[in-house]
């Protein structure tokens, strides 16, 4: 078999895992709004949003650092 079927594999029963055992329901409360969800699926949205954060935070760490550097022609 190869390595890269085996390893997805490997990860998506480690992740059917997690969501089987993680299926409770939790209440978020954020001032006015009240969301109710299984907590699995509330780790994933909060993955998710820390990669997209982390993602335009890097994009505006590059801008910044490109914007700082003086161009020599």
């Amino acid at each position: 078999m190869n390595m890269k079927l085996i390893l997805i594999l490997i990860l998506s029963s480690l992740a059917v895992i997690f969501i089987a055992q993680n299926v409770t329901v939790v209440e978020i409360n954020f001032l006015i709004w009240k969301a109710s969800m299984s907590s699995s699926l509330l780790i994933f949205f909060t993955l998710v949003l820390g990669f997209i954060l982390g993602w335009f935070n890097h994009g505006y760490v590059l801008y910044r650092k490109a914007k700082a550097e003086p161009i020599y022609y």
